[in-house]
């Protein structure tokens, strides 16, 4: 039986991670690119020579691992630095993410959920298809940003102004699920999607 593999992608604070949960309770395996983005740069990583090769060991913290706020500094607001570092992590992101999706294809899994932000921006999408897009009411967006991370208004709309834009996710997606409202209706969407992924296996 082939595996399916299935794109999961979304905005901020629209529950993305909630439901790359319910995919994992179904047994579907989940392929997530921030934990992949950490071990890429982790202590003995060549991924972490690299960084510091290009931007010093002012980038680290005492214990030898990434000092992720120092770095967000040097790239923040600066195209060549991020980019710069782009150019270290993508590439091994993506090796990383085809060697765990290889894996589970081997091991015959059924389904693989391939979690990350930014497949629509990446021109990702068609790898990864069908493509599940977790949205939500802009309104309730913000107010979940503001409540999880501790942000005032204008904060929080600056982190959402920063990403594309949900309607152009959405409009990249196979499949999308409004969590606008409560966690009991986002599970009758999940089901929903969840049917129609199953016929999707049988195309």
């Amino acid at each position: 039986m082939t595996t399916q593999l299935v794109g999961l992608t979304g905005g901020i604070a629209c529950g993305k991670s909630t439901v790359a949960a319910l995919f994992e309770q179904t047994g579907a395996k989940i392929v997530d690119a921030d934990v992949l983005a950490r071990e890429v740069v982790a202590p003995g990583s060549d991924g972490l020579e690299a960084i510091v090769a290009a931007f010093g060991t002012s980038v680290l913290l005492e214990d030898g691992s990434l000092n992720r706020e120092a770095m967000g500094a040097l790239v923040f607001g600066d195209d060549q630095n991020r980019k710069r570092l782009n150019q270290i992590t993508h590439p091994r992101i993506a090796q990383a993410t085809m060697s765990a999706i290889s894996q589970y294809r081997a091991a015959g899994e059924t389904r693989v959920v391939y979690d990350a932000a930014l497949i629509v921006e990446n021109g990702m999408a068609d790898a990864f298809r069908p493509l599940v897009v977790v949205s939500a009411d802009a309104n309730v967006q913000l107010a979940r940003l503001m409540a999880r991370n501790g942000l005032s208004e204008e904060e929080a709309q600056e982190r959402i102004s920063s990403q594309l834009p949900l309607s152009e996710k959405e409009a990249a997606a196979d499949f999308v699920i409004d969590n606008s409202g409560s966690l009991e209706a986002l599970g009758v969407r999940f089901q929903e999607v969840l049917r129609a992924l199953e016929g999707w296996q049988k195309k």
